[in-house]
């Protein structure tokens, strides 16, 4: 069985909380079940975690990484400053879709620029927690692709 990683970073884990203006009413909990059952009905597995530490980011990362067929990434304000989550992904040549649920870009110059986006396969923002399903629905296809390659 495939499994895919999802990997949220800081302050996600007040979605539902934090600014439902910008990111929406759904918390993390809801988001992460409802990936989850997608990803159990399409026969994969999906290992997730949120937190607010870089490190224990990394370590995940590390740990799983290599094992895994993709991931979905929202690092969160990690996006803007973590050379270390970069490194990480690289080290265990991770493929991961990007996922923002606001629209990075229409917000502070200082949330423009990411050390992810190069080395991701794609980059959704914007589409709130609509865009970690689509990242999940393009894994799951391109993985099976090549498997059938």
């Amino acid at each position: 069985m495939r499994t895919f990683l999802l990997v949220n970073g800081p302050n996600l884990n007040l979605l539902g909380q934090r600014e439902p203006e910008i990111y929406g009413s759904a918390t993390l909990a809801d988001i992460v079940a409802g990936l989850k059952e997608t990803a159990l009905s399409r026969g994969v597995t999906l290992l997730d975690i949120q937190s607010n530490h870089e490190g224990v980011l990394v370590d995940f990362v590390q740990q799983h990484g290599a094992g895994a067929s993709g991931a979905i990434i929202n690092a969160g304000a990690f996006t803007h400053t973590s050379i270390a989550l970069r490194d990480a992904i690289l080290a265990r040549s991770l493929r991961f879709v990007e996922v923002h649920l606001s629209n990075i870009h229409a917000r502070e110059a200082f949330r423009h620029h990411s050390w992810l986006s190069d080395i991701a396969c794609g980059v959704i923002v914007g589409l709130g927690a609509d865009g970690y399903r689509h990242a999940l629905d393009w894994l799951i296809q391109h993985t099976a692709e090549e498997t059938r390659s």
